[in-house]
């Protein structure tokens, strides 16, 4: 079963302010990884713990993609935030967040 992908506008927004290229990257790994089982734990995709964010995390490189799945009425995958890890910070919209 496959499941759609929908940004949220601040993920449009987010995805706006990298490159060409990094947006390209980030948009085919997502389309790769998160239309299939997007809920199974991978090297590259976790489940988080709880936090105010979202409940998943899939990682392209520097760039983490933040995301909730709904199984109903549709198999929906959330796009909610992305942003940049430098070091051992996280910055989304360009605003350091903790998770």
């Amino acid at each position: 079963m496959a499941f759609a992908i929908e940004y949220s506008p601040d993920a449009v927004d987010h995805l706006g302010t990298l490159s060409k290229r990094d947006q390209q990257k980030v948009v085919d790994q997502i389309d790769l990884h998160l239309t299939h089982q997007p809920t199974l734990a991978t090297r590259n995709r976790k489940k988080l713990r709880p936090n105010l964010l979202a409940e998943w995390e899939l990682r392209v490189g520097e760039f983490r993609v933040y995301y909730v799945v709904r199984d109903s009425p549709t198999p929906l995958v959330w796009i909610i935030a992305i942003g940049k890890k430098v070091g051992n910070r996280v910055f989304i919209g360009g605003k350091e967040v903790t998770l």
